[in-house]
């Protein structure tokens, strides 16, 4: 499990617009957005998905459900009351695998008129990778990464083990007097 989170570390480290956010499959993930101007008038989350529609439209302080993919109707919320703060985090419920991707926040502000399913066209403010994770089994060893980085381990330990017993086995050779039909004899 250290590591997936030392891999996840420096993948965060090497991409620092794409926030990574990682939740075991069934709870609740909040995906932070922030907003430079709180006067926000219109909130698009999307996906990398092929599916249609949007995770969450909101619009005139409502939420338009009719362009919403249906695979999130009733999942998906904004964090902020009233969009107080400019704080415009999406909390997707009861997460499962396939809400694994690259999701992204875009707000319009101010005068912004919304024509029917218009897409803000500006860049994303926040892009957020979501990675949903199955719940460890009760043996703690339901991670790939655990096992092999334990069979890795066990390897080494097992290549150490016999790099001493040949060091020692030839030392010991070395050191051994020699035999006596191979003592050379003086005087006979």
């Amino acid at each position: 499990m250290a590591i997936l989170m030392l891999l996840l570390f420096l993948l965060s480290e090497a991409a620092p617009d794409v926030i990574v956010v990682t939740v075991h499959s069934g709870q609740d993930a909040r995906l932070p957005c922030q907003a430079a101007d709180s006067s926000i008038r219109v909130v698009e989350w999307s996906k990398d998905d092929p599916k249609p529609g949007y995770v969450l439209f909101y619009s005139d302080k409502e939420t338009d459900t009719t362009v919403h993919n249906p695979s999130y109707k009733g999942r998906v919320d904004l964090s902020g009351n009233e969009l107080s703060g400019g704080d415009v985090s999406l909390i997707l419920k009861n997460v499962s695998s396939i809400d694994n991707g690259t999701y992204e926040c875009r707000v319009a502000s101010g005068g912004f008129r919304r024509k029917k399913r218009a897409i803000i066209d500006s860049e994303p403010i926040r892009t957020i990778r979501l990675q949903v994770t199955e719940q460890d089994s009760e043996d703690g060893n339901s991670s790939p990464v655990g096992r092999y980085g334990g069979l890795a381990a066990g390897g080494l330990f097992l290549v150490a083990v016999v790099g001493v017993l040949i060091y020692k086995r030839r030392k010991d050779k070395r050191s051994e007097p020699p035999a006596a039909a191979d003592v050379p004899r003086f005087g006979a």
